[in-house]
């Protein structure tokens, strides 16, 4: 039954347009480049690592309000058939998901693209030359080497080919600097066309530099601020993952601007932690 059935069958008044984006496409679960605007315009975001493999923990933390989700699929829980779950209860409330692959094989990179994540965070590249190798799989050709198919999530399931023009302007690349080689190469590492955040992994370059843990280290200290300037020199998004959202705010204050706290495994764990010694000690 078509529009015009309808609004004879029940009246003009009452009858409802179908919802679309203004652009002649139905609203959804893709974000379309919206985030990686957000970042291209230097504004701070503020967004939590998603690793307990649960759709309804990704739903919760999406309801509070963050900017982004990173779904890990590096160290969390989560597998990647959760990806496509977890890009659409997260975008039930405005926001997008990240995925960290495993690796940067293409296969793994095309298939979290393919399932609607807005980005791709990249692990363990140290060099140059791997990142360059990495971003082409985030790209169609002929920028890129990504797969095409049109009945996936991110074509809208065959109904919008044409976002095949339009996804490699749209996805995010994320690229994590996690060694000495990594920081050793960043000033490279920025320059490069499809890298549009450096992300430090502190417990990776910490252990990486041989002072494990200790953030307040000079050597550490020194590389968090070499990433920085090197970003900033690129017109690149600069981010770091720390303990709690009062840090977050002191880096917003020093330019980092893709920042995240905790996960929704250590929330949970330091928040029902401090509930039960608080319930205890009430004995």
């Amino acid at each position: 039954m078509g529009i015009g059935r309808i609004r004879e069958c029940i009246g003009e008044e009452d009858a409802v347009e179908p919802v679309g984006d203004g652009g002649g496409r139905p609203l959804g679960p893709l974000n379309e480049g919206r985030l990686r605007g957000r970042v291209a315009a230097g504004e701070p975001t503020v967004g939590i690592f998603v690793g307990a493999g649960s759709p309804v923990t990704a739903e919760v933390c999406a309801a509070v309000g963050f900017d982004w989700l990173l779904l890990d699929l590096e160290h969390g829980a989560a597998v990647e058939q959760q990806v496509g779950t977890t890009v659409a209860v997260a975008a039930a409330y405005g926001v997008p998901t990240v995925v960290r692959v495993e690796n940067e094989a293409r296969i793994r990179i095309g298939r979290v693209l393919d399932a609607g994540a807005a980005g791709v965070m990249l692990p363990r590249l140290d060099t140059a030359e791997q990142v360059r190798a990495a971003v082409r799989h985030l790209r169609y050709p002929p920028q890129g080497d990504r797969g095409i198919a049109t009945y996936t999530r991110s074509c809208r399931f065959g109904f919008d080919t044409d976002a095949l023009q339009r996804a490699n302007d749209q996805v995010l690349g994320v690229v994590q600097i996690e060694s000495a080689r990594a920081v050793e190469a960043v000033e490279e590492i920025a320059a490069i066309d499809g890298v549009d955040i450096l992300f430090v992994g502190p417990r990776d370059l910490s252990h990486d530099l041989r002072v494990p843990g200790q953030t307040d280290a000079p050597v550490f200290v020194e590389a968090l601020e070499r990433v920085r300037l090197a970003a900033g020199m690129h017109g690149k998004a600069c981010g770091l993952l720390v303990d709690t959202g009062a840090k977050v705010a002191a880096l917003h204050a020093e330019g980092w601007t893709f920042t995240s706290f905790g996960s929704d495994v250590t929330l949970l764990a330091n928040a029902a932690s401090a509930e039960l010694s608080r319930a205890r000690g009430a004995r």
